[in-house]
This record gives C-alpha cells, sequence and structure tokens, in this order.
C-alpha cells in the first residue's frame, strides 16, 4: 500500500510486506519519499502473522508529521522539520494505491529467498477501507493545494487540532516498544550505506 503524488519531485509514503520463509516473522517495510527521493527505509518484523486475520494499517499525515500505524500502534514517525531546513512533505495531492508485486531480487532476506510462483496467484484481500482527508481537484497547484488543505477560521479539520501534532504519551511508549523489540533494520543506523547520518535522523526524536 502507498500514498504518493506524481511526478519526478513526487512524494510517497510506502507500507511494503516483505516475503518470508515458512516459520519466519513477517516483515513490514515503511518508506517516505520527499520531493522524488526515497531511502528512508526502516523494517519491523510484525508481532503477528498478517495472514491469518484482518488488520488494520493506517497512514496519519498531517502538517506536521506522517505516523504509520499497525492497529493504532505507531510503528514510525517523521516529524516534519523544516524549521531546520530539511523539506518535508507537506504541500502535494496524494492518491492511495495498492500492488502486489515481485521484488525477490531484494525483499526476502536480501535476496536470497526466491518467489515461488507455485503459490500462484497471489491475492491481497482488503476490508473496511477508509479514506479520511481533504479532497483536490486535480490539477491543482502545491500552493492551492496547501491552502485548500490547511485548517482556517472557517473550515476545521480534525487532524490539524493541535493535541495530533505528535504522539501523546501513550503513543509514544508504544513506539518505544516497537522499535526495542521489533525493527531489524532503520537506514538512520545504516553508517555503511550512509557514511553521514541524514540529516532527519539527527533531529527527530522518533524515528
Amino acid at each position: 500500500m502507498q500514498m504518493s503524488s506524481d511526478g519526478p519531485t513526487h512524494n510517497e509514503f510506502d507500507f511494503e510486506f516483505l516475503g518470508n520463509t515458512t516459520g519466519e516473522p513477517y516483515s513490514v517495510q515503511t518508506n517516505v519519499y520527499v520531493n522524488g527521493v526515497g531511502n528512508r527505509e526502516q523494517r519491523l518484523n510484525l508481532w503477528f502473522d498478517p495472514t491469518k486475520d484482518f488488520h488494520t494499517y493506517s497512514i496519519f499525515w498531517n502538517q506536521r508529521q506522517v505516523v504509520f500505524l499497525v492497529d493504532e500502534t505507531p510503528i514510525r514517525v517523521h516529524t516534519n522539520l523544516e524549521h531546520k531546513g530539511i523539506p518535508f512533505p507537506k504541500d502535494q495531492a496524494m492518491g492511495v494505491y495498492s500492488s502486489i508485486w515481485n521484488a525477490d531480487d531484494w525483499a526476502t532476506q536480501g535476496g536470497r529467498v526466491k518467489t515461488d510462483w507455485s503459490h500462484a496467484p497471489f491475492v491481497a484481500t482488503y476490508k473496511d477501507f477508509q479514506i479520511d482527508a481533504c479532497a483536490c481537484p486535480v490539477p491543482v497547484t502545491s500552493a492551492d493545494s496547501a491552502k485548500n488543505c490547511s485548517s482556517s477560521e472557517d473550515k476545521k479539520y480534525w487532524w490539524d487540532e493541535p493535541t495530533l501534532s505528535e504522539l501523546n504519551l501513550h503513543q509514544s511508549h508504544q513506539l518505544m516498544w516497537v522499535r526495542a523489540n521489533h525493527m531489524v533494520y532503520d537506514y538512520c543506523a545504516d553508517t555503511a550505506r550512509f557514511p553521514v547520518i541524514p540529516a532527519e535522523c539527527v533531529h527527530h526524536r522518533h524515528h
């Protein structure tokens, strides 16, 4: 599942379910693209088998933060750090997409485990799908998009409430639990790939 805008300088939020081998935990990878630049992967092992039942996977996005959640538990926060000179995805209208695609060159154990095509066809099933958002006409400029979808005296959007500008205390503890017990990869800690720590990693209180 992903949210994405269009064009070479697009913004994008990714929820990717990676392959696994029998008996191993199922992994979810998240990624954030800002102005066409990604490489912000984080990966965690889920604390349940997602093939056994339906679960809720959510992306909460406002002017201050992007929060990825699994069953209402935050697993990642990408904070607006524009005051530090770091771009934040806030002014491009985005669509919601879902697909199944073959990534066995890298996804399962770094590409060591290949897709078993004898199990095809592969099916993804959804229910209770919900979008609660500001609708943007197309085409629309980034400035108009940001203006139309910002709260004002005339219109109030619930996601702009000050209480939703950051995680509450319980959510912060949940995120700490996820990071301590289930995270298996964080681009912020990958010094081989990033000898210089990415700027947002230096400043984020939550990654």
